[in-house]
């Protein structure tokens, strides 16, 4: 109803005063008579009221019911907040009081754990007693209780300091434990070591005996120096000798093997191969001879046969070996023995770098020092430089291996063979450069092939190149510049004693070639030394071809020479004044080619033994034939050029002489 008294006005005025204000009514009227039916509604809406009395009574007793109703649900609601918020305090109490009893339980039982384990270490069982006192050393039962006996002596030492009462109980016992364990110890240590000195004994044997029982020493270390000191004099002392004795037996039998016929002063690259050295002394076979500035198979010493077997004397009695072959027998026996000695000292001693270094050289120091004095005495004699060189090289490998193994303690002693060795090699080697530098051109046969000690040289360089590739070394490449040098001063004075140039060149070419060939069969085709000779050899080839043409084609060439200026200078007319001349070439080079081309073929292959380089030069001489051909046609007038040889025919009849090799 009070919606409807609101939107009454609103239609008054939507509707009605829109009609009053056509009809153009009094508005006093109408005023009145809207009061009049506001009266009206109001009495209506009174009665409806009157009518709903009862309705409106039981509504609001229902209200007052419902009231009372949520009065009571919220007084209950707060009651179980209040026991709840009881609960809540209750459960935090009880947790912080669980907590709490947590905490006390772990620490007592760590504390248990704690008093458990002191007690089972500080207490003495009589099974370890039993044990320690009576069983052999090297039963498992034995290590394993003194390992037992060994944590109770360092605990009852630790305690001792702390002045700990508990450690008067035990320690009367564990003392002569100690002493018993110590002494049935150094007893089967000894024993051991002893076993050494027997002869022909494995001492690899009792080495893994006691590496088995390394403990042993380590017990005795850390319970009483003066006994491991013992011990470990006791070790040096045998070894020391034993490896002293053994050295210096293999040595001197290894030294029977070597080749009755050793190089001499006499042997050395310039010097003749018919030197006379004396009614009875013994003369060294060529074949013997050529073997020291050849490499052959002695270069499978650095590689295949590195890490091979060493030499038994009493069972190679009937061999005989190179000087770098029972050098590295030697070294290799010594870099086994020194790098099996170093990592057993290192385990057993348990001494790490400058104690193990000192260790190992009380050790090994008198055999090495034998072994150097030996091999001092062996190459102040020798002049086979390839075989120093070669055990240069197996230095260097012997030195990389021990680094392999872990074994650093031979360093000084591969330093001091080096230093043997270094300053022969290079002794030797000058006297190498010097035998060619006094070598006199006039004492040698006119012979244009290869020289002999051209062919020395190209072996020796050869092998020295190829031998240094993994290991270059400053003074060796220093070294074989000047052999090359005083080799090519060598092969020129040689030249020279030939009276013509085309003699000349032929020995220089075979020469060249002989050096390139070997250097490229041995060593890397783009060495300083190959790269070199090449050089040369190319020079004098196309020299060589110069000379051979000129006989057969040098009125060709000469013309060519004097003529291609008028050509690049366009003087024409100077060309057609020289067509008479040009026909009588041309008519010389038809009549004359093919002959030419076969006494050029029969004077390369004579003069060259290898066929190789004969086919090679004349290949070269007629391309540089085909070139000046071409050459001279473009010189020629019309009238010569249809004189001139076809040049497909000549091309044709070059190719009969076109060799497979």
């Amino acid at each position: 109803m009070a919606q409807a008294e609101t939107n009454l006005p609103e239609q008054l005025d939507n509707e009605e005063v829109r009609e009053i204000l056509k009809t153009t009514t009094d508005l006093r009227q109408y005023s009145r008579q809207i009061e009049k039916e506001f009266k009206e509604v109001e009495n209506k809406s009174i009665e409806d009221y009157i009518k709903e009395s009862q309705n409106i009574a039981s509504l609001h007793n229902q209200i007052g019911e419902c009231d009372e109703v949520l009065e009571r649900m919220e007084n209950m609601l707060m009651s179980f907040q209040n026991v709840l918020s009881n609960i809540s305090t209750e459960i935090t109490h009880l947790q912080k009081k669980s907590v709490s009893m947590s905490v006390q339980l772990t620490n007592r039982q760590s504390v248990k754990a704690q008093l458990s384990q002191f007690i089972e270490d500080m207490a003495v069982s009589e099974e370890m007693i039993t044990i320690v006192m009576d069983t052999p050393v090297t039963e498992k039962d034995f290590c394993t209780q003194l390992n037992v006996l060994n944590h109770k002596l360092s605990l009852v030492k630790e305690l001792s300091f702390k002045e700990s009462k508990s450690t008067a109980d035990v320690e009367d016992v564990l003392c002569k434990l100690r002493l018993k364990a110590m002494a049935k110890i150094r007893s089967y240590l000894l024993e051991q070591i002893y076993k050494f000195r027997k002869p022909m004994t494995n001492y690899q044997i009792p080495q893994n005996a006691m590496l088995k029982h390394k403990f042993f020493f380590e017990f005795i270390l850390s319970n009483e120096r003066q006994v491991a000191q013992e011990i470990c004099n006791e070790y040096i002392d045998t070894m020391s000798k034993i490896y002293y004795s053994y050295f210096k037996s293999y040595s001197s039998r290894l030294s029977s093997l070597k080749f009755e016929e050793s190089c001499t002063k006499d042997d050395l690259m310039g010097i003749e191969d018919n030197v006379s050295k004396g009614l009875f002394a013994k003369t060294t076979s060529l074949k013997h001879k050529s073997t020291i500035f050849t490499i052959g198979k002695r270069g499978e010493i650095l590689n295949q046969q590195l890490e091979a077997p060493i030499i038994v004397p009493h069972a190679q009695l009937k061999n005989r070996y190179t000087f770098e072959a029972l050098f590295r027998s030697e070294q290799y026996a010594l870099v086994d023995n020194a790098c099996r000695e170093y990592l057993f000292v290192t385990e057993f001693f348990m001494v790490r770098s400058g104690q193990a270094q000192d260790l190992f050289n009380q050790i090994m120091g008198k055999t090495l020092t034998l072994i150097i004095k030996t091999v001092e005495t062996s190459i102040q004699d020798c002049f086979d430089t390839i075989a120093m060189f070669l055990c240069i090289q197996l230095i260097f490998r012997y030195q990389l291996m021990c680094h392999k193994r872990c074994v650093p303690a031979l360093d000084k002693y591969w330093d001091s063979l080096q230093s043997v060795f270094w300053p022969r090699f290079e002794h030797v080697f000058r006297l190498n450069i010097q035998s060619i530098r006094d070598c006199d051109p006039t004492k040698f046969s006119k012979e244009m092939g290869p020289h002999y000690i051209t062919r020395r040289y190209a072996e020796f360089s050869a092998a020295i190149v190829g031998i240094s590739e993994h290991f270059p070394n400053e003074l060796v490449s220093r070294l074989l510049l000047e052999l090359q040098n005083e080799v090519e001063c060598f092969i020129l004075r040689m030249a020279a004693i030939f009276p013509t140039r085309k003699e000349q060149l032929i020995y220089l070419i075979n020469n060249y070639d002989l050096v390139l060939g070997i250097l490229m069969e041995h060593t890397r085709d783009n060495s300083k030394e190959a790269e070199a000779f090449r050089e040369q050899l190319t020079a004098r080839s196309t020299e060589y071809v110069e000379e051979i043409l000129a006989p057969h084609f040098g009125g060709i060439i000469q013309f060519i020479k004097e003529c291609e200026p008028y050509l690049e200078t366009e003087q024409l007319d100077e060309l057609r004044k020289q067509e008479r001349r040009s026909l009588a070439l041309v008519a010389n080079f038809s009549a004359n080619w093919k002959k030419s081309l076969e006494e050029l073929n029969r004077e390369v292959l004579l003069s060259f033994p290898s066929l190789v380089t004969s086919s090679r030069l004349l290949q070269l001489a007629l391309a540089s034939l085909v070139q000046y051909y071409q050459r001279f046609h473009k010189l020629l007038t019309p009238n010569a050029k249809a004189q001139l040889t076809n040049i497909h025919v000549v091309m044709v009849e070059m190719k009969k002489y076109k060799s497979s090799y």
